[in-house]
């Protein structure tokens, strides 16, 4: 998996838009329900106004053209029947109504629910994935790190071997067969080192103890060489001690 994981599946992003658009299609049936419900309270209303106005008139006699008393009976008798049977059946409708918006309001209530618990497992799964994403990610940059120190670590170790024998092939310890010149070199029982190992003490002595670089200048370097160090600007002079000398930071 690359950096460029980081971001969720498109399935995934795919679901959560499907999901955002079902509740506003949800949304969009609620408010239809309740619509209709308000509708349905209305229609109530007029059939409880109707039932009072027909018990009203129950009980009032109103003035009417004098008829045959039996015949005002039973067309009063036919029309309360009629809109009975009418307010019966709007009655019935609005129930039937109401009991398949109650239907579809539940069953819509439990997909929400379903979607819902979706939605939470995929941003569980999506924090788990970017949590495996930075884990992996750490884990490579560092193994690429460690390569990385240890190809320069090799280098490095090549880069002394090289330039030990460059050293050693065109700085030598001076012959000791020479004759020296008696009034201006005395004899030393010092073992004399080579370049190679002067420049590893004071290589040493500056990655070791920074904050004091100077290293005492014993009989065992050859002045020559260390004239050659300080004449080519390699190694410093200790500004107060004439008898330290220190490598000089290139590094920094």
């Amino acid at each position: 998996m690359s950096l460029n994981q980081q971001d969720l599946d498109p399935d995934s992003t795919t679901d959560v838009e499907d999901v955002a658009d079902a509740e506003e299609e949800l949304v969009k049936k609620c408010e239809e329900m309740w619509k209709d419900m308000e509708e349905l309270s209305l229609l109530i209303m007029q059939v409880k106004c109707l039932t009072a106005e027909l018990s009203q008139w129950q009980k009032e006699t109103p003035e009417m053209i004098p008829l045959n008393e039996e015949i005002l009976v039973t067309l009063g008798k036919e029309e309360f029947q009629k809109l009975r049977n009418d307010l019966e059946l709007v009655l019935s409708t609005i129930q039937s109504n109401n009991e398949k918006l109650k239907e579809d309001l539940e069953r819509e209530q439990k997909w929400l629910d379903e979607q819902q618990q979706i939605l939470e497992s995929l941003n569980v799964l999506q924090n788990e994935l970017k949590q495996q994403v930075v884990t992996f990610s750490e884990s490579r940059i560092f193994n690429e790190l460690k390569t990385k120190m240890r190809d320069i670590k090799e280098f490095k170790e090549k880069l002394l071997v090289t330039l030990g024998e460059f050293l050693e092939d065109h700085f030598p310890l001076p012959d000791r067969n020479v004759k020296k010149k008696k009034k201006n070199v005395q004899e030393s029982t010092a073992q004399l080192i080579t370049l190679h190992e002067m420049l590893e003490i004071l290589l040493n002595r500056l990655f070791g103890v920074p904050h004091d670089p100077y290293v005492k200048i014993s009989d065992s370097f050859w002045p020559p060489y260390i004239e050659l160090l300080l004449r080519n600007g390699i190694a410093l002079r200790h500004p107060e001690d004439p008898t330290r000398i220190r490598l000089e930071a290139f590094h920094q």
